[in-house]
């Protein structure tokens, strides 16, 4: 389907164009190997699981295994050792972490047959292979389908019947039929709609937004506007509702549902005169952080960076000490009082 994004026309796919029988027609022969269960691997698993498809899950033994047990999944039938997955899946889920593929690579390449398929929900390890050694053998298909969010989104919104949006990529077709695998596996996870990328175009773009808009720009944002208001006599009560309290509950669900445009017209004419004179500044401040954090992605900079991080000693640690000071901070100690004065909490 064409549709118009603001003047540039681009090609999507709908769950009408491309409906569910199609997707298990397609991949009827296939067994389903997620390795993983971490972060996407709980919400692919149990959506393909519901949805009808041959579903195994490949797992270390630990805390991410009972949880892959608590949810149905059953030793020596359907759940397995990593190797041992990836020996009896035809489709190959590389869901660990971008750390634990490169680690786990060396474990699950001699299992990738001719004729199997290699699938992603990152491009991160085939966009900078040069770093991480994943480079996949020619004869079989690597493709990817990207959700625009996290797991738990994803499972939680297919529950509800809803559906989050992907984006779709095709590495390697050897087999000649790798587009259609991954439209299939697009609409068998429970995509909203589909739209075309690249593993390098995906890989950069979330690199981009999770350092960006996402987590890293909002996170700088939200603190420097309580720091301000702290600093100038306001309560930590009126500096973190007014900073995020109104942007989360109240205002984001309102432009996410019908546009920013609209948030402007139903304002305040105070609200609307304040937004409209002060959104160029912040656009001229912050595009510049934006175009470098662009280039550092790009250049492989940032990858290298998470790369360096994670095989570092005491890692973990140090990132347990770094989401404590987080979590510690007076902002988001105010956020946890607040949550709990949530009326539905009352």
């Amino acid at each position: 389907m064409k549709m118009n994004f603001g003047g540039v026309i681009e090609e999507v796919m709908t769950r009408e164009e491309f409906p569910l029988e199609k997707a298990r027609e397609i991949l009827k022969n296939e067994t389903i190997a997620v390795i993983g269960y971490g972060v996407q691997g709980p919400g692919q698993a149990c959506n393909l699981r519901d949805n009808g498809f041959n579903v195994i899950v490949g797992q270390r033994q630990g805390k991410t295994y009972e949880k892959a047990v608590a949810d149905g999944w059953v030793p020596g039938k359907t759940l397995f050792s990593i190797e041992e997955a990836a020996q009896k899946g035809t489709i190959i889920c590389m869901l660990l972490s971008d750390a634990a593929q490169m680690q786990q690579w060396p474990n699950i390449k001699p299992y990738l047959t001719a004729g199997k398929t290699l699938y992603f929900s990152h491009g991160f390890a085939i966009t900078w292979n040069d770093r991480t050694g994943v480079v996949p053998p020619k004869d079989i298909d690597v493709i990817m389908v990207a959700p625009k969010g996290s797991g738990t989104s994803l499972r939680t919104m297919f529950l509800e019947g809803r559906g989050l949006n992907s984006s779709y990529a095709v590495y390697q077709d050897a087999s000649g039929h790798a587009l259609d695998k991954v439209l299939a596996f697009g609409i068998g996870i429970g995509s909203g709609y589909l739209f075309e990328t690249t593993f390098v175009r995906e890989a950069t773009s979330d690199l981009t937004g999770e350092r960006g808009s996402l987590m890293g720009a909002i996170q700088g944002l939200l603190l420097a506007q309580y720091e301000v208001l702290r600093e100038n006599g306001h309560t930590p009560s009126e500096a973190f509702n007014e900073t995020v309290e109104e942007l989360t509950q109240s205002l984001m669900p309102l432009f996410a549902q019908k546009g920013m445009d609209w948030m402007y017209a139903n304002c305040s004419t105070t609200a609307q005169r304040g937004a409209l004179d002060w959104m160029g500044p912040f656009h001229d401040a912050i595009k510049p952080v934006v175009q470098k954090l662009y280039a550092s992605v790009k250049c492989g900079n940032e990858a290298q960076i998470s790369i360096d991080s994670n095989s570092k000693p005491g890692y973990r640690e140090g990132l347990e000490k770094e989401l404590a000071a987080l979590r510690d901070s007076e902002m988001w100690q105010t956020g946890a009082v607040v949550r709990k004065l949530r009326p539905e909490n009352n």
